[in-house]
């Protein structure tokens, strides 16, 4: 089976692929666009983009929306992450949490569009905190500067493999490999 990701991101397509190969699904690379509705939600986020998608004529994708969520900051940066990060990068991260708690999370809602599989949505999520400086080379994003529960290593300081059993995208793999295969289960 194949599924096409939307995204303009190498690291994704990469950890996509990695993900689903054991279940036989090729991923390609979609290039396409949709306009991201300004909202609270991930869900939403991902929904409105399946819709847009569709009224353009595609059919069997997947995309993702993620986002760092800082209690702290009532949940600030969420889905204005990839605008944050373009703007005020890690450091300015770090200087706007400065003196705050620094619990966060990382969550990934997937969303699926498939002739054969219907449509469905999963959100996996990591819970952490951010640390008070930079830490590795891997990765992207908020990587450098996120450590998740149970670790001592940034998401940047570790290996594909180590990120995705951490990461908020692999739990979310973990999930829509699950479904993906009690919707292939359901057809037979």
């Amino acid at each position: 089976m194949k599924l096409s990701l939307v995204t303009s991101n190498k690291h994704k397509l990469d950890e996509y692929r990695h993900g689903l190969e054991r279940l036989g699904i090729e991923v390609e690379l979609l290039r396409a666009d949709c306009e991201e509705i300004q909202t609270d939600t991930l869900q939403e986020v991902v929904r409105s983009c399946i819709d847009q998608l569709k009224s353009e004529g595609h059919r069997n994708f997947m995309l993702d929306d993620s986002g760092l969520f800082v209690p702290s900051l009532n949940g600030f940066p969420g889905v204005y992450s990839a605008y944050v990060m373009d703007t005020i990068g890690c450091q300015g991260m770090l200087r706007l949490i400065d003196g705050l708690d620094r619990e966060a999370r990382f969550e990934c809602c997937v969303g699926v569009c498939s002739d054969e599989l219907g449509e469905f949505s999963v959100t996996g999520v990591a819970p952490g905190h951010i640390i008070y400086e930079e830490r590795g080379v891997g990765g992207f994003g908020y990587d450098p500067i996120f450590v998740p529960e149970g670790e001592e290593r940034t998401f940047a300081q570790m290996d594909m493999l180590s990120k995705n059993q951490h990461s908020h995208r692999g739990k979310a793999m973990v999930l829509l490999a699950a479904e993906i295969k009690r919707r292939m289960g359901d057809r037979k």
